[in-house]
């Protein structure tokens, strides 16, 4: 009877081992490395592109401006522009850029602008207190 079991033991642990060893040489990465090292950069420069978009905006004297009447504080936005991530960071960014793009072409400042600008102020000073 302990024969049987020693060779009942030998079988099961053979087959169970055999089918985990064909499946390791089987498996194949559906990405190599450089394409995911290079998807990872790309990321990484977009929200670095994103958190300038910001900053840029955030020293703009029209937004410091409507901050100050507001009494929003432009560095606690500052230290906030480094918490955003994922699509909180593309948003702000987005808004930030089509602001800059009017004040650098000497748009003047509208109140749907100043709107922008407050609510962008206010979402940077929220992220800062979480």
């Amino acid at each position: 009877m302990q024969m049987f079991r020693r060779i009942l033991v030998s079988a099961l642990v053979v087959t169970l081992c055999a089918p985990a060893g064909a499946w390791a040489q089987q498996q194949t990465h559906v990405i190599n490395q450089s394409a995911l090292d290079q998807a990872v950069q790309q990321r990484v420069s977009h929200d670095q592109a994103d958190r300038e978009a910001l900053r840029t905006f955030l020293q703009n004297p029209a937004v410091k401006n409507v901050a100050a009447k507001s009494g929003l504080s432009i560095d606690r936005a500052n230290v906030a522009v480094s918490t955003l991530q994922g699509d909180e960071l593309r948003q702000a960014a987005s808004q930030a850029r089509a602001v800059n793009q009017d004040l650098a072409g000497g748009a003047t400042v509208v109140i749907t602008t100043t709107t922008i600008i407050i609510i962008l102020l206010v979402i940077l000073i929220i992220v800062a207190i979480d």
